[in-house]
């Protein structure tokens, strides 16, 4: 219900500024996805930050602000900035690797481990800071390797050319 709520309020300021455009039903189809995927045994619960890491990775926003995203919702706070652990780590490939697991495409869990201490190697602390989260990123680990594919493949249908196709 919580999850619910904070879609709601997103698409009734879309639908204001564009009238027509949004299906009155949009909270309930956005919110079906992060169910069947988080909650399988049908209790009734999803983490928030699951959910809104699904909703982020599946949004129509850059590569760069989807990761921003992902450190926002997944770091601890520290006495400078924040800092993401590498157990948050491990949660959040965790949860996004729910994804492409919905249509049979995840990877196993060692995917997980491996990706998490790449990002981790060489860091004498444990956690890391953002800018070396999101370089880990630009790295394309393979855990995530979906994502920045769908991303592509999203911003090549606004391409348009004046090649034309037999």
């Amino acid at each position: 219900q919580q999850i619910s709520r904070m879609l709601t309020e997103p698409f009734q300021r879309v639908t204001l500024e564009k009238p027509g455009q949004i299906d009155p039903r949009a909270t309930e189809f956005t919110m079906s996805l992060p169910v069947a995927m988080y909650d399988r045994s049908g209790t009734g619960y999803v983490k928030i930050r699951s959910a809104a890491a699904a909703i982020i990775a599946l949004s129509g926003d850059t590569l760069l602000a989807k990761y921003r995203a992902f450190f926002q919702f997944y770091a601890v706070p520290d006495g400078k900035g924040a800092l993401i652990t590498s157990s948050a780590l491990r949660s959040l490939l965790t949860d996004l690797n729910q994804i492409p697991a919905i249509v049979g495409e995840s990877c196993p869990p060692s995917c997980v481990e491996i990706a998490t201490h790449d990002c981790f190697h060489g860091v004498l602390k444990s956690a890391v800071v953002e800018e070396k989260f999101l370089s880990w990123l630009r790295l394309e680990p393979a855990v995530l390797l979906w994502l920045p594919t769908c991303y592509r493949l999203s911003a090549m249908e606004m391409v348009s050319h004046q090649a034309r196709c037999r």
